[in-house]
């Protein structure tokens, strides 16, 4: 079954600043969940790859989630990721836990706002971070810093974000000062924009884009070392902001910031599974690869060694066999280039040190030498013309036996006189003083 983009999700509450709430009409919070509870849907609920009707997911969803209770928002996002729904299809099934008694809950923590204080905070980790994509050269503003110390405030300074004032060495820092220019949308200005865009004013399109590129950093942030750049999960996810944006509708009531939240976790993710790899991964077979990965972590840790494929299957519960388990740990695996460097001075590369199964020995190789010398020692002892015929009808020189009519046409003499040359000298070859000298060589090749 072939998977099928999302064309419209959906989301159910304007989001309270941080944890976990329970979505319903009155917008109430609930208790955050316990660790266990989260721990124990995480468990009973991820695919295990196969694709089913929407009517099934939705039995399957509310099946697991009932011995608990409650169930994430997120979860019904992702088991909803291969098929082609719509707003009021989401909004349907989300209404449909409700009226079965289970919670749906929403982990904020992606999609609340991100304030300038945040953000500068975020930038700043960015920055810091001591991996491959950043530098560690961020500068501040160190005399906004002395004046707010003279002052006794204890807050920390804000970066200025004016890129011609600040010297960049990274394409990173410059595009999280850039961003820093554009401010925050007040509440009331989301949906006064969302209905300029709806009448066509792309000023207003854009304004929305660029007010809201902050949070795409804070989603992407999240997916580096998957195989793709910051930058490249940034640019994915921008481009989900803009779908997002397109997609948008304000008169439902609810905020854009969630809305655009789950089109940006779809577009990095989308990304990941179709660009992090040399060979591609279908969606699905990912998220199966996923799972497995997590449990086999889990189990080394348990175990003190790499578990085997039987015990990653009894921990799943069976979904998998040990069988299947093997062949998805190898479709896993990483393709490694042959030219990969080896040693600390990069002179030789990982192809070096490959066996060429297909290739010829030295030894082989040696001993056929010293055979093909023999060989043309031993056929010096026959005439030029019997050497010659030998010579052509086994292809010694270039590896193209001819046929007796081929090698009498090239000496001007019927076929039956090449069969009788040759036979003449093979009769001499055979004579036990050379057939002795080429014994040797019998049983090696």
């Amino acid at each position: 079954m072939g998977r099928k983009k999302v064309e419209n999700p959906s989301v159910d509450e304007k989001p309270k600043k941080r944890g976990r709430r329970k979505v319903s009409e009155g917008g109430a919070s609930t208790p955050k969940l316990s660790s266990n509870k989260k721990k124990t849907l995480k468990t009973i609920y991820d695919e295990d790859g196969e694709i089913i009707s929407l009517d099934e997911i939705k039995n399957n969803l509310l099946k697991r989630a009932k011995s608990i209770g409650c169930i994430e928002q997120s979860d019904i996002y992702d088991a909803l990721n291969p098929f082609d729904v719509d707003d009021e299809t989401i909004i349907d099934l989300i209404n449909f836990f409700k009226d079965k008694g289970v919670e749906v809950v929403v982990d904020d923590e992606d999609d609340e706002e991100i304030s300038d204080e945040d953000f500068d905070e975020s930038k700043a980790a960015l920055e810091d971070d001591d991996t491959e994509f950043l530098d560690e050269d961020s500068e501040l503003d160190d005399e906004e810093e002395e004046e707010e110390e003279e002052k006794g405030k204890k807050k920390k300074a804000k970066t200025k974000y004016v890129v011609s004032e600040v010297k960049v060495n990274d394409s990173v820092k410059m595009y999280l000062k850039e961003i820093g220019k554009y401010n925050l949308l007040k509440a009331y200005e989301e949906p006064i924009l969302a209905k300029k865009i709806l009448e066509g004013d792309e000023e207003a399109k854009m304004a929305l884009i660029n007010a809201n590129l902050r949070l795409v950093v804070n989603i992407a942030k999240h997916y580096v070392g998957r195989g793709m750049l910051l930058l490249d999960l940034i640019q994915e996810g921008n481009l989900g902001l803009m779908k997002a944006v397109d997609k948008f509708d304000y008169t439902k009531g609810y905020k854009f910031s969630t809305y655009a939240t789950w089109w940006i976790r779809q577009a990095i993710t989308r990304a990941i599974a179709d660009q992090a790899r040399t060979i591609r991964i279908p969606v699905h077979m990912v998220e199966t690869i996923n799972k497995m990965t997590r449990i086999q972590r889990q189990l080394i840790q348990e175990l003190g060694r790499e578990p085997t494929a039987e015990e990653i299957s009894d921990v799943m519960d069976g979904e998998l066999s040990a069988k299947r388990i093997r062949e998805i740990q190898r479709i896993a695996m990483e393709p490694v280039s042959l030219e990969t460097p080896i040693g600390e001075e990069d002179d030789s590369h990982l192809g070096d040190f490959i066996e060429d199964k297909e290739s010829e020995s030295p030894v082989d190789y040696t001993t056929r030498q010293l055979l093909k010398e023999e060989l043309y020692a031993i056929l010096k002892d026959l005439s030029d013309r019997e050497e010659r015929v030998i010579r052509l009808r086994y292809g010694l020189d270039d590896n193209r036996p001819r046929t007796l009519e081929e090698v009498g046409r090239e000496f001007g003499v019927t076929r039956e006189r090449i069969r009788q040359i040759e036979a003449k000298a093979i009769k001499k070859l055979r004579h036990p003083t050379r057939s002795k000298r080429l014994g040797d060589y019998k049983e090696k090749f």
